[in-house]
């Protein structure tokens, strides 16, 4: 299972991330960052690039997630076949952690492009007969357990999944791509390899440059708490000796913590955030980095409704070879988009009424929202005032609203949410129907936001880096309502491809704001539907073209993999 000859090529970009999401079938996702990697991945075999992606097996996946009548969030492990989507590869690495020898083996996934070019995607895994029990469990559940836990898988994907490449037979690779700082610990390989090289006991400035110059990394997230560090002692301890040990200070170690951002801010020649805003408030959260800013997008052809794909073959046809074509999509007839928006509306509420006790329309307005359920995404924002929304339908016509997305087993602030939620669809009860649909995952994506009218996002400002589900809402003509912050600041074109809310610095003020401007877009869909319509098509056309993954990869061919 050798790599092709293009892949041993000295302009191999290895790409690292602690979750992908590729494919519904093999679910080592938890959310946005995952899902963002697998769209990356894809548009990278779209564009025939030298890629290979590394990153870790979890047997048990995310979570299943099942939602009890109190609103209560249950979760438990989700069951997958691992040979069946997975193929083996035969080589084994291993790494020391606490103080043991670590047996790591990797399983083949691979992404094929529109022009048939095979990206492999690598799934490291120490479930392996003969490792310790607890180094059995290190590949089993994503994000579970604690510190420990977490600094372990940390330490398989950056060490193991260098390891891994060599064995592969990837020699020279040109650039390694950190998606988020989980996969900082790759660099710790890199030092040991570049002492090897220059037979040196102790490193040098000479190799933390040469690993520099290797290394690109994309940070995702503006909240201080997400940023993954741990006791400089408790990762001596289970790493053991390491001549990093003795350059903390070049490793961005402050106060005695190893914080894997820092990590990999020191040892990157090149650093983005995710939207033009992450990148201002990254620069300020790490003012002694430079830190530019390469706009998230979404990889189209996964994410776009098959009747839109149909639609698009018709008016746009070779918009899977250039995504910026989708800007032509502002001629499609509106009478042939509104038929294919109720088809996918259709197949949606046939969805939701198997689940829902209170029944959907297929022509009542819908509103969507779902994505992680952590608090400062304000899932509930809009159900603060029922009467207000009650009011509103009465006046207008009817609302209804679907919600979906998955709270952390630890985040009880997010589980909360899921409760306030499904207390609020029991108090509307048929004044508006609202439904939490549970289990939020790709393939439940790709049926949620095609069918709804309004995509709904109301984040706390500035804390969303990107977000990436309106840009997958814009792609199948489904436009958002949402808070200027992460991508939307961007995307935004107030009343031509959605529209924006106001964020007075009272909560109250946001609830009336959001309530507001909520009203205004009711109405237009009622009385003024062929303006609707139009917005819809906007949404493709504009946002379709230039939030995507194929724009987003060629920007960091540009701007960091060919430096």
């Amino acid at each position: 299972m050798a790599p092709s000859a293009q892949k041993q090529s000295s302009d191999t970009i290895a790409y690292f991330s602690m979750e992908v999401g590729i494919d519904k079938n093999v679910p080592t996702y938890s959310g946005g960052l995952g899902i963002l990697a697998g769209d990356t991945i894809r548009a990278a075999a779209d564009l025939d690039l030298p890629y290979v992606a590394v990153t870790l097996l979890t047997r048990q996946g995310y979570f299943k997630q099942r939602i009890d009548a109190k609103g209560i969030q249950h979760t438990s492990p989700v069951a997958w076949d691992i040979k069946k989507h997975l193929k083996p590869c035969k080589p084994q690495v291993k790494v020391r952690l606490d103080g043991r020898s670590i047996k790591v083996r990797a399983w083949r996934y691979e992404a094929r492009g529109i022009h048939g070019t095979i990206i492999p995607v690598l799934y490291l895994d120490t479930d392996i007969a003969g490792n310790h029990q607890n180094d059995r469990q290190i590949s089993q559940t994503l994000y579970g357990g604690d510190h420990a836990y977490r600094l372990r898988q940390e330490w398989i994907l950056g060490t193991a999944g260098v390891k891994m490449l060599r064995a592969l037979g990837y020699r020279q690779i040109k650039c390694f791509h950190m998606n988020e700082g989980h996969a900082a610990f790759l660099t710790f390989e890199l030092l040991a390899e570049a002492m090897r090289k220059d037979k040196r006991s102790r490193l040098g400035k000479k190799q933390l440059e040469l690993v520099r110059q290797q290394c690109v990394f994309t940070t995702h997230t503006p909240v201080p708490a997400g940023h993954d560090a741990f006791a400089l002692k408790d990762a001596k301890q289970a790493i053991g000796k390491h001549p990093a040990w003795a350059v903390t200070k070049a490793l961005g170690v402050k106060k005695g913590v190893l914080n894997m951002t820092y990590l990999a801010l020191s040892l990157s020649r090149y650093v983005n955030g995710v939207a033009q805003k992450h990148g201002e408030v990254s620069r300020a959260m790490f003012p002694d980095y430079t830190i530019d800013a390469i706009t998230n997008g979404v990889h189209v052809p996964s994410w776009t409704a098959k009747s839109i794909q149909k639609l698009l073959d018709q008016h746009v046809p070779d918009w899977r070879q250039d995504n910026s074509r989708l800007r032509y999509a502002i001629n499609i007839p509106l009478k042939e988009l509104w038929q294919v928006h109720q088809a996918n509306k259709t197949k949606l509420i046939e969805k939701i009424n198997r689940h829902s006790k209170v029944p959907f329309s297929p022509k009542a307005f819908t509103i969507g929202f779902a994505r992680r359920a952590t608090a400062y995404k304000r899932a509930d924002l809009v159900l603060q005032r029922l009467d207000r929304l009650a009011a509103m339908a009465a006046k207008h016509g009817r609302i209804q609203i679907v919600f979906a997305g998955k709270a952390h087993p630890k985040d009880t602030e997010g589980q909360q949410l899921i409760k306030n939620i499904t207390d609020a669809a029991k108090a509307s009860g048929f004044k508006i129907p609202i439904t939490y649909l549970p289990n939020y995952d790709m393939a439940l994506a790709q049926t949620l936001i095609p069918g709804v009218d309004l995509w709904l996002n109301t984040p706390e400002p500035p804390l969303e880096a990107s977000g990436t589900s309106g840009m997958k809402a814009a792609v199948n003509g489904v436009p958002s309502l949402s808070v200027l912050d992460g991508w939307w600041i961007e995307g935004c074109v107030e009343g031509l491809t959605g529209w924006a809310i106001d964020s007075p610095d009272k909560p109250a003020a946001q609830i009336t704001a959001l309530l507001r401007k909520l009203e205004q877009v009711i109405k237009l869909y009622y009385q003024k539907p062929e303006q609707y319509r139009q917005i819809m098509r906007n949404a493709l056309a504009l946002n379709g073209a230039y939030f995507n993954t194929q724009r987003m990869v060629e920007e960091y061919v540009r701007k960091a993999y060919l430096l």
